[in-house]
C-alpha cells in the first residue's frame, strides 16, 4: 500500500471514530425508541411459561413468515421466572399460566395486562408396562400420592377407582415441578379444591413446599415428561401436548360431577364455558374443578403479561401486531397441538385489551 494511502485510510477512521464518540450513543445503540436494530430486525424477548411453549413457539415461527422484520424470542424459563423477568423489565413480555398477585401488580412500575392466550390441559402422565387402559385418578388419590400416603402401585384406593386392572406391586415415584411454575399452581390448585389435606398441607402454589422424601422434583414440563418417560413406575403431571408429543398414556381424572374425564379440546372447552360469564374485568382467573357434564377439572387459561402503556413505540407497536395475530390467525394452530381457542365472549374482552395497549399515552392498535 502507498504510503498516501495510508494516510488517508487511518484519516478516515479517526473521523468516523469522532463521530461515534460525540455522538454519545455507544456503537450499535440506537434512540430509546428505535423500531429496529442495525440489521433493521426489531426483536423481542420473551420469558416464561413452558405449558405454552409448543404453541407460541409456533406463533413465533409463523408470525415471522408474515412479519419478517420482527423477531421474537420465547424462553419457556417457567412462570415465575417470566413474571419476575417482566417486573424487572429484562423481557418485553411475560407469560404465565397462573395470573399475577395483587402484591406483584401492586409492586410493578406502571399496570399490567393479562392477555389470555389459549386454554390447555394439566394431565397425569404415567409410566407403567402392560398397562393398556387409561387409569382413572380423582383429586384425593393424586393428593394422597404426592403426600405420600399412597406408596404403590396396587394399593386398594387406586385399585378402587380402577376395577378389572391389575396394578404392579412397585413403589410409586411421584414427580414434580423444581422451578417456580404456572403448570404447579394449576394442579396445586386443584388438589385444593378436592382435598382437604392438601390444602392444609400445602396448598395452591407456583413453587409449592413438596413433602420431604416424596419423589423428585425437575424443571419445566420438559423436565416433567423426560423424567417420568425414562422412570419406570413413575407418575408426573405436564401440559397435556407434552404427554401426547411422547406418546406416553395420560389418566382420566374425576371432576365435580364425579365423572372420570379424559383431557381433550372439548373437555376443556367445557371446563372454560361455564365460567365466561364470571370472568373479571382484569381477566385474571382459574378454571380448576368447575362444574358441569364432561368438563375435565385440570384445565386454565394461559397468559402473556404486558405493560399497559409500552415504553419503547416501536416495540411496543410490534408485540400489539404479535398480539393481535395471535388472537386471530394463530389460534388455527390451537387444535392440532392440543390446545383450545378462547371462548368467542372472552376474544371480545381480549380484543379489548390489546387495543387499549399504549405508548406515551397513545393507542398502537392501527
Amino acid at each position: 500500500m502507498k504510503r498516501t494511502s495510508v494516510i488517508t485510510y487511518f484519516l478516515v477512521l479517526g473521523l468516523v471514530g469522532l463521530a461515534f464518540g460525540c455522538s454519545g450513543q455507544k456503537m450499535g445503540q440506537g434512540s430509546s425508541n428505535s423500531v429496529t436494530t442495525g440489521d433493521s430486525i426489531m426483536r423481542l424477548q420473551g420469558s416464561g411459561a413452558s405449558f405454552p411453549k409448543p404453541i407460541y413457539e409456533k406463533w413465533v415461527n409463523e408470525f415471522g413468515k408474515v412479519n419478517p422484520t420482527v423477531k421474537i424470542d420465547y424462553q419457556a424459563t417457567g412462570s415465575g421466572a417470566g413474571q419476575k423477568a417482566l417486573l424487572a423489565k429484562t423481557a418485553d413480555f411475560g407469560a404465565s399460566d397462573d395470573p399475577m398477585s395483587d402484591e406483584d401488580l401492586k409492586s410493578a412500575s406502571s399496570e399490567i395486562l393479562h392477555i389470555p392466550t389459549v386454554l390447555g390441559a394439566v394431565v397425569l402422565t404415567y409410566n407403567l408396562e402392560g398397562i393398556k387402559e387409561p387409569l382413572k385418578l380423582s383429586g384425593q388419590t393424586i393428593s394422597d400420592i404426592y403426600l405420600g400416603n399412597i406408596k404403590k402401585w396396587n394399593d386398594e384406593r387406586l385399585a378402587k377407582d380402577n376395577p378389572g386392572v391389575i396394578l404392579p406391586d412397585s413403589d410409586i415415584l411421584p414427580v414434580y415441578r423444581a422451578d417456580s411454575s404456572g403448570t404447579s399452581a394449576v394442579f396445586t390448585d386443584f388438589l385444593s379444591k378436592t382435598s382437604p389435606a392438601w390444602k392444609e398441607k400445602v396448598g395452591m402454589n407456583k413453587q409449592p413446599s413438596w413433602v420431604t422424601g416424596v419423589g423428585v422434583g425437575a424443571k419445566g414440563n420438559d423436565g416433567v415428561m423426560g423424567q417420568v418417560k425414562q422412570t419406570p413406575n413413575s407418575i408426573g403431571y405436564v401440559e397435556l401436548t407434552f404427554a401426547k408429543a411422547n406418546t406416553l398414556p395420560v389418566a382420566l381424572i374425576k371432576n365435580k360431577g364425579g365423572e372420570f374425564v379424559e383431557a381433550s379440546i372439548d373437555t376443556v372447552k367445557a371446563a372454560a364455558a361455564g365460567s365466561v360469564a364470571k370472568m373479571p374485568d382484569d381477566l385474571r382467573m382459574q378454571i380448576t374443578d368447575t362444574e358441569g357434564t364432561g368438563v375435565y377439572p385440570i384445565a386454565s387459561y394461559t397468559y402473556i403479561l404486558v405493560y399497559k402503556d409500552q415504553p419503547d413505540s416501536g416495540k411496543g407497536k410490534a408485540l400489539v401486531d404479535f398480539l393481535w395475530w395471535a388472537l386471530h390467525d394463530g389460534e388455527k394452530f390451537g387444535p392440532e397441538m392440543h390446545y383450545a381457542p378462547l371462548p368467542a365472549e372472552v376474544v371480545k374482552k381480549v380484543e379489548a385489551k390489546i387495543n387499549s395497549i399504549t405508548s406515551g399515552g397513545k393507542p398502537l392498535r392501527q
